[in-house]
């Protein structure tokens, strides 16, 4: 099962007030293994940043302005998500701008039915806990501390890994396609540890005539055995 984790950095937060994603961040994950595949970018979003935005990423109007805009980047990450179902936290706020860089190429937009929000997961698994990126990584004792500021790419490989612990840990990702490998290496170990074994001879168990007649002799000396019961005419 293929999947994307996905982190986006914006100017804001609403879209219906003008603002527009600045940074997205997406690692590949099969069978809840990161594999290192992933895709990460910056765009000019056509306005000017916000200070208080630019507090939280660090992205500012001199470095952006220099990036490629999203329609030039649009083919490149829709090859990438593939029809993959795609995991952020707080996977609403994500969507809605996702979808509005689309729209704007005269892409379709994403599906919610593709939507799979660690929020939420979270929350359900969690209740009353505290449910922010980094209370999830101290949580499941994921290292954060290069996470300065925040960072699309970065937030995405730190959500794989607490996404992962969410929903079952490292073992929900063996699948029976390990199967052959597994019995390869139970052969190689018979090969190493070989045990040869001698097969004996069965041992004679019948008595012999002296051991026989010694019975006998000790039969003779029950007076009326049960053995002889009934069996007189």
């Amino acid at each position: 099962m293929r999947e994307v984790v996905f982190d986006t950095e914006t100017t804001g937060i609403q879209v219906s007030e003008g603002h527009r994603m600045v940074e997205i961040g997406c690692v590949e994950l099969i069978n809840r293994v990161e594999t290192g595949r992933e895709f990460h970018a910056y765009f000019n979003p056509e306005r000017s940043m916000p200070p208080e935005a630019q507090a939280v990423h660090g992205l500012g109007d001199a470095f952006l302005a220099g990036q490629r805009l999203f329609r030039d980047v649009c083919e490149e990450l829709l090859d990438f998500l593939e029809d993959s179902p795609l995991v952020a936290h707080n996977a609403a706020f994500d969507f809605a701008f996702l979808n509005f860089e689309l729209g704007e190429c005269g892409r379709l937009h994403v599906p919610r039915s593709r939507m799979v929000d660690t929020l939420a997961l979270s929350r359900t698994k969690f209740p009353g806990a505290k449910h922010s990126l980094d209370a999830m990584c101290a949580r499941f004792g994921v290292d954060r501390s290069h996470r300065i500021k925040h960072g699309a790419l970065l937030d995405a490989q730190l959500l794989s890994q607490c996404y992962v612990e969410l929903t079952g840990g490292r073992q929900i990702g063996l699948s029976l396609a390990e199967a052959p490998a597994a019995a390869d290496a139970v052969k190689q170990d018979a090969i190493v540890y070989d045990i040869t074994r001698t097969v004996r001879p069965a041992r004679p168990h019948a008595a012999s005539p002296e051991e026989l007649e010694r019975h006998a002799r000790f039969l003779a000396q029950i007076a009326d055995p049960v053995w002889t019961m009934g069996t007189a005419a």
